[in-house]
This record gives C-alpha cells, structure tokens and sequence, in this order.
C-alpha cells in the first residue's frame, strides 16, 4: 500500500522519541559520546546521559572503555558496516550543508536495505516553509528519490529477488516500477513529485564507491509551491558537482 509521509502521533512523547533516535544513530553509525548525544538530539548533556544509561540497562547500548556508547546486543551489526554508514555520513555532511546554501532548500542522504531506504542525514533549509528533517526514517525504497536512485543499479533477476515474497498491499508493479528505473538510469537522476509526501517535490542524484557502485542518494527536497521545472537542470548540475566532490572525499581521491 503506498504510504505517505509518516506524521508524529498526536501524544508524542518526547523522551521516547529520543531514545529512539539515539538507537537508531547507534545501530547505523557506531558510536556516540554523551556530547554527540546531545548535539544530535538537541538537549542538555545530563539528558543525553540519562536517555543513554537507560538504553544501556536494556540492551540497546554499551559503553567501552573510553565512555563511547555503541550499539548493544539488541541493535548489534556487523562492525564494517556501521563503519561503513558512518563514515559516510561523516563525510557527506559538509557537502549536505554546501547543498543547503547553494540551493536554499532542505537536503538529505539516503542508503538502501532490501524494500526499504533509510535517511541517514538531513540538513534543513531555513526558509520558514520547508521540508523538514527526515534523518533517521525509513520508506518503501520504491516511494524515496535516493530509494528509486538505489533500485536503478539492479539487474531485472535482482530486482525480481528484493520483491519475492512481498505483501501485493507493499510490493509495487513491477513493470511500471522497471519503466521508470529506466529512466532514472537514463537521466542519471531522479525527480519525485509527491509520491512519499503530497505537496513536497524532491530531486535526487546517485552516490558512487570507488568502484561505480551505487551506494546512496543525495537529494533536495522543497515545498512544490516552491518547484520550477526551468530549475531542474540547473538544480541537477549542483546535486552532481557538489556529490562528486562528497565522492572524491569518501572514496580517498
């Protein structure tokens, strides 16, 4: 079933949020101190600290020996591909913020596991009417600029194999789905209009590893009242030179 933007439960609880977040950082990226904690969430260290220990008593979280938190053995990966994720959302964060600046719209980095796409970073714009932060949200990788950028890298038998066995309500039409790959592969990016959120246009060019592979999306997001198609191409050579510099930092060039 295709799935819109996911919105805050009408009682959100604030506390439970963060922990959350926190154990999200920790299961993608690795390691958190109680000062990362705190800068990532926005709040007081003493909170960062608190929400912390408690991830700690249930097994979200360790603290070795040099008072870094990791992932405990509830959310534990594999080490390379926590240093993976995380070096490179280390990496790509200045160019997000070179994005912002340059584009004045809210940016994000995207990374795929089977059906689904992760937002791993955001960084908003700070126009009054923006999109907000999606760092840490999870979509069907079909409904997501850097999902769709994903996809295209697969081969029909791949593709076939990350939709066996889906629900029909969440697995999309394949051929459709294939059509428009195409043209993704062809154009070297992607635009969205509307399909994970109404009213929100997104444009989203591919990440690649030293050797071609793709293995994140970067993309602008922006309010569609804001969406001018005499922008794309321009919008589309910024995306591209600013993410081969974000390249040329990760793969060590």
């Amino acid at each position: 079933m295709a799935r819109e933007m996911k919105q805050p439960p009408a009682y959100a609880i604030t506390s439970v949020d963060h922990a959350l977040r926190l154990a999200t950082m920790l299961q993608l990226e690795g390691g958190l101190s109680v000062a990362d904690a705190a800068e990532r969430l926005g709040v007081a260290r003493s909170t960062a600290h608190r929400l912390l220990a408690m991830l700690v008593y249930r097994d979200f979280a360790v603290q070795d020996d040099s008072k870094v938190y990791r992932a405990g053995p509830v959310l534990e990966l594999a080490s390379h591909s926590q240093s993976t994720v995380s070096r490179l959302r280390q990496v790509a964060l200045p160019h997000l913020r070179s994005l912002v600046d340059k584009l004045g719209e809210s940016v994000n980095l995207t990374v795929r596991t089977g059906r689904t796409a992760r937002f791993i970073a955001s960084v908003e714009c700070q126009q009054a009417l923006r999109v907000g932060s999606r760092e840490g949200m999870v979509f069907p990788a079909h409904r997501i600029s850097g999902g769709l950028l994903l996809l295209a890298e697969l081969t029909d038998d791949e593709l076939d194999s990350v939709y066996a066995g889906a629900d029909a309500a969440e697995a999309p039409e394949l051929d459709a789905l294939r059509r428009e790959l195409a043209k993704v592969r062809r154009n070297g990016f992607v635009v969205n209009q509307g399909r994970s959120e109404r009213g929100v246009v997104a444009i989203g060019v591919p990440v690649r590893s030293a050797d071609g592979a793709v293995i994140a999306g970067v993309s602008v997001s922006m309010p569609s009242v804001r969406y001018d198609r005499q922008r794309l191409r321009p919008i589309v050579a910024v995306l591209s030179s600013v993410v081969s510099a974000l390249e040329k930092d990760f793969n060590g060039h």
